[in-house]
């Protein structure tokens, strides 16, 4: 089964997005998502092959952003697809079976068309503003998750992204999702990588949401 802790990297060049993986998976990091955007494809590739020699040193799964050709090249574990990336059902044909997708979606419509191109995840936001991604879909809280996962009634996992940070993840993980997308929450400290495991693997419960301030 999927991760349920995503780190999704951040970094001013390839190479800080490589420091960064790298102290991610040292901290503990289940999965990465490789997350380079506006550089040339010669550039991609070669630093998702460098991610995926420091994911396999630490047996990290690796997800490839946008590009699912590099993707199958470097045998990452699978894709993230955007919105306006290529089509779900056209990347398959190109990844092997044991690859998995993920796609973007921000409106319950978007769920359901991804459901219906078979994806493996959906990563469903954003959960509040956040400076790391342009155009921005409207943001929907608690309440718009809780919305659109009533609606949805699916069992294929639903990531929760955008702007999260640890003290929001009790709170989000009450509304069904199955896990947590995270970017500058984690970039900025790595050591909270294991509060964050602990929370989205124990906060499903109404009693578990009030243990931060019991301390």
């Amino acid at each position: 089964m999927i991760a349920k802790l995503h780190y999704i990297s951040q970094g001013a060049t390839p190479q800080e997005h490589l420091t960064n993986i790298h102290s991610a998976c040292a901290a503990g990091a289940e999965l990465i998502q490789l997350r380079l955007k506006k550089y040339d494809l010669k550039t991609v590739l070669e630093t998702a092959k460098k991610a995926r020699e420091i994911t396999e040193h630490f047996q990290t799964r690796l997800i490839i952003n946008d590009y699912y050709k590099i993707a199958a090249e470097v045998k990452a574990d699978g894709v993230h697809l955007g919105k306006s990336d290529t089509s779900p059902t056209i990347a398959r044909k190109g990844l092997a079976s044991w690859q998995i997708i993920g796609g973007t979606a921000s409106t319950l419509a978007d769920c359901k068309k991804l459901i219906d191109q078979k994806v493996d995840y959906i990563g469903l936001g954003p959960f509040r503003f956040t400076e790391t991604k342009e155009n921005l879909s409207p943001v929907l809280g608690e309440e718009g998750y809780k919305t659109i996962l009533e609606s949805l009634k699916t069992d294929i996992p639903v990531i929760a992204i955008g702007g999260i940070t640890l003290n929001d993840i009790l709170d989000i993980m009450i509304t069904g999702v199955y896990g947590i997308a995270v970017s500058g929450e984690i970039t900025s400290d790595f050591n909270k990588i294991s509060k964050f495991k602990e929370l989205i693997n124990g906060g499903t419960t109404e009693e578990q949401r009030w243990k931060p301030e019991e301390k």
